[in-house]
Protein backbone atom coordinates (compact mmCIF):
# COMPACT_ATOMS: atom_id res chain seq x y z
CA UNK A 1 0.00 0.00 0.00
CA UNK A 2 1.43 3.38 -0.96
CA UNK A 3 1.20 6.52 1.12
CA UNK A 4 -0.73 9.49 -0.25
CA UNK A 5 1.57 11.96 -1.97
CA UNK A 6 0.89 15.68 -2.04
CA UNK A 7 0.51 17.52 -5.35
CA UNK A 8 3.55 19.65 -4.45
CA UNK A 9 5.70 16.55 -4.18
CA UNK A 10 4.57 15.31 -7.58
CA UNK A 11 5.06 18.62 -9.37
CA UNK A 12 8.37 19.28 -7.64
CA UNK A 13 7.66 22.78 -6.39
CA UNK A 14 5.88 24.37 -3.51
CA UNK A 15 2.57 26.08 -4.11
CA UNK A 16 2.07 29.40 -2.36
CA UNK A 17 -1.34 28.86 -0.80
CA UNK A 18 -1.50 32.52 0.25
CA UNK A 19 -1.07 33.87 -3.27
CA UNK A 20 -3.86 36.18 -4.40
CA UNK A 21 -3.06 36.10 -8.12
CA UNK A 22 -2.98 32.94 -10.20
CA UNK A 23 0.45 31.88 -11.36
CA UNK A 24 0.99 32.81 -15.01
CA UNK A 25 2.67 30.21 -17.17
CA UNK A 26 5.08 31.56 -19.76
CA UNK A 27 4.10 30.54 -23.26
CA UNK A 28 6.81 29.89 -25.83
CA UNK A 29 6.28 31.31 -29.30
CA UNK A 30 8.07 30.35 -32.51
CA UNK A 31 9.69 32.67 -35.05
CA UNK A 32 6.69 33.23 -37.39
CA UNK A 33 4.58 34.48 -34.48
CA UNK A 34 7.45 36.64 -33.16
CA UNK A 35 7.82 38.18 -36.63
CA UNK A 36 4.10 38.84 -36.82
CA UNK A 37 3.98 40.48 -33.38
CA UNK A 38 7.00 42.74 -33.79
CA UNK A 39 6.73 43.43 -37.52
CA UNK A 40 10.34 42.55 -38.22
CA UNK A 41 11.97 40.06 -40.54
CA UNK A 42 14.03 37.05 -39.52
CA UNK A 43 17.37 38.68 -40.41
CA UNK A 44 16.63 41.82 -38.38
CA UNK A 45 15.52 39.79 -35.36
CA UNK A 46 18.70 37.70 -35.39
CA UNK A 47 20.94 40.74 -36.02
CA UNK A 48 19.34 42.64 -33.14
CA UNK A 49 19.73 39.58 -30.90
CA UNK A 50 23.47 39.55 -31.68
CA UNK A 51 23.63 43.27 -30.87
CA UNK A 52 21.71 42.77 -27.60
CA UNK A 53 18.71 44.76 -28.83
CA UNK A 54 16.21 41.86 -28.87
CA UNK A 55 15.48 38.98 -26.45
CA UNK A 56 17.27 35.71 -27.12
CA UNK A 57 15.30 32.50 -27.65
CA UNK A 58 15.43 29.32 -25.61
CA UNK A 59 16.67 26.09 -27.18
CA UNK A 60 13.92 23.48 -27.55
CA UNK A 61 16.08 20.73 -28.98
CA UNK A 62 18.09 20.27 -32.14
CA UNK A 63 17.74 23.46 -34.15
CA UNK A 64 14.32 24.38 -32.75
CA UNK A 65 14.10 27.60 -30.73
CA UNK A 66 11.28 29.69 -29.30
CA UNK A 67 10.93 32.97 -27.45
CA UNK A 68 9.27 33.50 -24.09
CA UNK A 69 6.07 35.36 -24.88
CA UNK A 70 6.37 37.65 -21.87
CA UNK A 71 9.91 38.72 -22.89
CA UNK A 72 8.71 39.63 -26.39
CA UNK A 73 5.75 41.54 -24.91
CA UNK A 74 8.09 43.46 -22.57
CA UNK A 75 10.32 44.32 -25.55
CA UNK A 76 7.30 45.61 -27.50
CA UNK A 77 6.17 47.67 -24.50
CA UNK A 78 9.63 49.19 -24.08
CA UNK A 79 9.65 50.23 -27.76
CA UNK A 80 6.29 51.97 -27.37
CA UNK A 81 7.52 54.19 -24.53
Amino acid sequence: MSLPVSKEAIVGEEIDKGATEPRRVTRLIRLPEVQHRVGLGRSTIYRWMAEGKFPKPVQLGGYAVAWAEDEVERWITSRLQ
